[in-house]
């Protein structure tokens, strides 16, 4: 495996390249705490699954440790900057030699679920994978060409259930490819093992194979 972080013309973030050198690309998108070492190891485990991934740092260096910090950085939140590193960072992974595919797959957890949805309407062309940790959002999904996995909390007042099925049924009115999980008797963040009080681990290694499972099913013919 070969980590590399701020590489040469890219956006800030950390990429990881599996040990053979080359495999389809995936972008990770963090959740508002910003690119904590846990969406760093998340990129490792997805090198090591075979996808070269790159997570952007969509919080300018910034780590937020409470959900107070956390709510406070986003509310800084330059939408029009951020919307351009992902584009930046999208361009960036698709250049990549060791990307051996021509579309990509967006993995993003709550804020980054959120920026997920939006760059499938952003550059349809670009993404064939989407996969939703406990995030929603509204978009013109007659745009997405991407099929959707999504991973949502049964207990979730961040993430209402009225909330997630106005999104699913926003999607399939649209045509869009998606499969949905809920999780029961998780909460929000469940998949973050460096949230000890939220943190599933048999609900986060169900997700982790479903979402490896789904990536390579619509990204090994990419």
């Amino acid at each position: 495996m070969n980590d590399a972080e701020g590489a040469a013309g890219a956006p800030t973030g950390y990429l990881a390249i599996p040990e053979s050198g080359s495999g389809p690309g995936v972008l990770v998108l963090h959740a508002w705490w910003g690119l904590t070492p846990f969406f760093r190891s998340v990129c490792d485990r997805f090198a090591a699954a075979g996808f070269v991934a790159f997570a952007p740092d969509l919080n300018k260096g910034k780590i937020a440790r409470t959900i107070e910090e956390a709510e406070e950085l986003n509310s800084e939140r330059n939408v029009e900057e951020t919307r351009t590193t992902l584009l930046r960072a999208l361009e960036y992974v698709q250049q990549l030699p060791a990307v051996n595919r021509a579309g990509l797959g967006v993995v993003g957890w709550s804020l980054g679920a959120f920026w997920t949805i939006r760059l499938s309407t952003m550059v349809p062309d670009a993404m064939r994978a989407g996969v939703l940790f406990y995030g929603t959002g509204a978009a013109d999904f007659g745009q997405a060409q991407a099929a959707f996995l999504g991973h949502f909390a049964e207990q979730d007042p961040w993430e209402p259930l009225e909330d997630v099925r106005q999104m699913e049924m926003a999607m399939r009115r649209a045509g869009v490819e998606l499969t949905l999980h809920m999780y029961p008797e998780v909460g929000h963040w469940f998949f973050e093992d460096d949230r000890p009080e939220h943190y599933d681990p048999d609900a986060a290694a169900l997700a982790w194979q479903r979402t490896i499972e789904f990536l390579r099913t619509h990204l090994s013919g990419a």
